[in-house]
């Protein structure tokens, strides 16, 4: 039997203060996932992308049309990513502009069918419709498998740094669970080898 090949988890966080509550969803989210990942035998490779570190090459690249090479990996690991998490503070009942500045980078079937798990943070549970009505659409846009839990964290549902509400617990462990058995059940986005597998040499002249 051969081993399950490993999975690479992408998360996009787009919290603005440093630390953030929006990194720390986004963290407590990735070790859920991780966590499933493993359960199942599945090695996860996991890279995180905090925006706030390319805010001025999202500038720029808006202004000239062309990403800093830093940028351009981050979009790429995204691209690649056999999932992804993405994360963002909610401002005026929407992401934020530098979430939005980022995802405009992608083009339009990047995401194609990659499973993808978001998640909001904000200081009112009056904003958690913001999931439905504006990141959902963005990614359903994308041609992303967005799965069917999303997250929301008010700012009452954090104490002492934690995730102190259990609903905000299980919310977490049930949108992770969905998320890695998404990416279980697709295959790796790793390229593969042509070579890997070659047809013998005394095949490819046998008679038909």
């Amino acid at each position: 039997m051969s081993a399950i090949p490993p999975r690479s988890l992408v998360v996009v966080s787009a919290g603005l203060s440093q630390p953030s509550t929006t990194r720390l969803l986004a963290d407590r989210l990735s070790v859920a996932v991780d966590q499933h990942l493993r359960d199942a035998g599945i090695e996860p490779h996991l890279e995180v992308i905090e925006l706030r570190d390319h805010a001025q090459d999202l500038t720029n690249h808006l202004l000239t049309g062309f990403p800093s090479p830093r940028l351009k990996a981050a979009i790429d690991a995204v691209l690649a990513a056999d999932g992804l998490i993405a994360v963002t503070p909610i401002f005026s009942a929407s992401y934020s502009g530098l979430f939005k500045l980022f995802f405009d980078l992608v083009e339009r079937d990047g995401l194609a069918g990659k499973p993808v798990l978001i998640a909001a943070t904000g200081g009112t549970v009056r904003h958690s419709l913001a999931l439905e009505h504006a990141l959902r659409p963005l990614f359903a846009y994308l041609n992303a498998a967005v799965v069917a839990t999303g997250v929301y964290a008010a700012t009452e549902d954090w104490g002492g740094g934690g995730a102190a509400d259990g609903g905000l617990v299980q919310r977490i462990d049930r949108a992770a669970r969905e998320l890695s058995a998404s990416m279980a059940a697709r295959e790796s986005s790793a390229p593969t080898d042509p070579f890997a597998d070659p047809v013998p040499f005394d095949q490819l002249f046998r008679p038909s």
